[in-house]
């Protein structure tokens, strides 16, 4: 008979994990509600989505995290599956996977929360495209989303998410469901997220080419040498420090979409111009410096108190946009003062300099300027990618 000395060990080794998991957000999208009326939101009642993502980080295995966050209903999920994109929502030959979840096809996601698929054993290099496809039994109505893609996605009738081209499609604008791709490696990778507005979700790039300013940062990091060093982008066009829009604040959601980011070690904040902006058009008092820096040190002692670094980047020159006015032009740069000179925070960038013009520093430069004022250009996106010290993530 077993002592019980040996049954103890045998338990414990059977509780034990198979293998050590080193788990990092190698691509993300902040969940959002839908602002579409639900009478003008597509019928996705048995309807498959097809999504492309390019992740930042590779690994020897992935993981999919579909989100029902912002949805008050369960969300039935029908078959998933990921496979290498080609062209135009094709998928390459023989890398088709069928995602599980709990060793099983489909799944329900409760009404507010996230669900990590199983790990799918394909291993991925940095940069790669993938294609996501999910079909939707009994549709979502209120589907969590994310407003601004930068890419194209596509529906198609029925069960088509094996196909490698789907028949009968229709473009989708946002991203629907999908809000991560994780990746595993043998060494313990990092992740930054990048916390923004509209600057930061990519608003105003080319489509489906890739250049926002953090795809750009992830192509920097691989050049460099930094290959387990991903970027996570947690950009939300419109989104403010401290007031609604669309989305919640920065405040509101630092916890859920930075510090609970897996593998996060540093977090790139560009917000604030949306709380200056919306000040001037709503016609209320502007909002004083000391309250927007206020707003950064909350999230700098919450990121510190978890171990994350923060490094700052100053607001961006908006002279031009409609929504522009001299009070918050002097907040602006009373804020980006304290950012440069600051030792609360990891670091700074400053792409405020990198984008404005040299004759009128209150004013993007032409050549970067989208044609609001407000947003960059590709040319922009590069620049502000190119500003940042590498250095500073390290």
């Amino acid at each position: 008979m077993r002592s019980l000395l040996s049954i103890g060990l045998l338990l414990a080794l059977s509780a034990a994990p198979a293998q050590a998991q080193s788990w990092s957000r190698s691509w993300m999208a902040a969940p959002l509600v839908s602002r579409t009326p639900p009478e003008k939101r597509p019928d996705l009642s048995n309807r498959t989505l097809r999504q492309v993502v390019r992740i930042s980080t590779g690994g020897t295995r992935i993981r999919l995290r579909l989100s029902n966050e912002m949805s008050t209903q369960p969300l039935l999920l029908g078959a998933v599956h990921v496979a290498l994109a080609g062209d135009n929502g094709e998928t390459l030959p023989g890398t088709d996977q069928i995602v599980t979840f709990n060793q099983a096809q489909g799944a329900t996601i409760p009404a507010r929360a996230p669900l990590l698929s199983d790990p799918i054993a394909m291993p991925v290099k940095p940069l790669t495209r993938l294609t996501i496809s999910i079909h939707l039994p009994q549709g979502a109505p209120d589907a969590t989303v994310h407003s601004y893609s930068a890419a194209t996605g596509w529906t198609a009738p029925g069960d088509q998410t094996a196909a490698p081209r789907m028949t009968d499609t229709t473009t989708l604008g946002p991203r629907v469901i999908i809000a991560g791709v994780e990746v595993e490696n043998r060494k313990p990778a990092r992740t930054i997220v990048t916390l923004g507005d509209s600057i930061t979700d990519g608003v105003r790039a080319t489509p489906d080419s890739n250049r926002r300013w953090p795809d750009l940062l992830a192509e920097r990091l691989q050049k460099a040498g930094m290959t387990l060093t991903g970027v996570a982008n947690a950009g939300i066009s419109a989104n403010r420090l401290l007031s609604e829009a669309d989305g919640y604040n920065a405040l509101a959601r630092f916890d859920s979409d930075v510090l609970a980011v897996p593998g996060v070690s540093h977090v790139i904040i560009l917000e604030g111009v949306n709380d200056l902006g919306a000040a001037a058009r709503e016609q209320r008092p502007m909002l004083p410096p000391a309250t927007i820096i206020g707003a950064y040190r909350q999230m700098i002692a919450r990121a510190h108190g978890r171990g994350v670094k923060v490094i700052l980047a100053t607001i961006l020159p908006y002279k031009g946009a409609g929504y522009w006015s001299e009070q918050g032009e002097a907040t602006r740069v009373a804020v980006n003062d304290w950012i440069r000179t600051t030792s609360e925070a990891d670091g700074h960038v400053d792409l405020a300099k990198a984008v404005a013009d040299p004759a009128d520093p209150a004013r993007m430069a032409k050549p970067y300027d989208v044609g609001d004022a407000l947003h960059p250009n590709d040319a922009g996106f590069a620049v502000m990618a190119d500003a940042i010290d590498l250095a500073l993530l390290r």
